[in-house]
């Protein structure tokens, strides 16, 4: 147990990292590594909560699937974490994959926002066990 506590810390400190990143770029203008870090925040975090549970996947649809099913549709976590990871993932994607595709900084700024609403929530559930 005490190894699946340090990686869960570990995790959440990378997520903790992105979200920092995600802030200083979108000050910085770059919005598409904004939102790329914004949904990396939210993602270590949910790996956070895995790695108490001794588990992890291969791939981010897994990560998402697992979080989901096990912690929001359990009322771990409320609906709101469950759009966020939802329109992170789409908005990273986009801005990662699509050729020409533009955000705007009103978007992203929410975005974040949003990224640092799901840390918070991950940290007082991470605090409470």
């Amino acid at each position: 147990m005490a190894v699946s506590k340090d990686l869960s810390k570990y995790r959440f400190e990378k997520a903790q990292e992105c979200l920092l990143d995600a802030k200083m770029s979108l000050d910085a203008g770059r919005f598409d590594f904004a939102a790329n870090r914004s949904y990396y925040c939210i993602f270590h975090c949910m790996r956070s909560v895995l790695a108490l549970e001794e588990i992890d996947f291969k791939k981010h649809s897994a990560v998402i699937a697992h979080f989901r099913n096990n912690y929001v549709k359990t009322n771990k976590f409320n609906k709101r974490i469950s759009n966020i990871i939802s329109d992170l993932f789409e908005l990273r994607d986009k801005s990662d994959y699509e050729d020409f595709f533009v955000i705007s900084k009103k978007e992203v700024a929410e975005q974040v926002k949003n990224a640092e609403h799901f840390l918070q929530q991950i940290k007082i559930y991470l605090e409470s066990i």
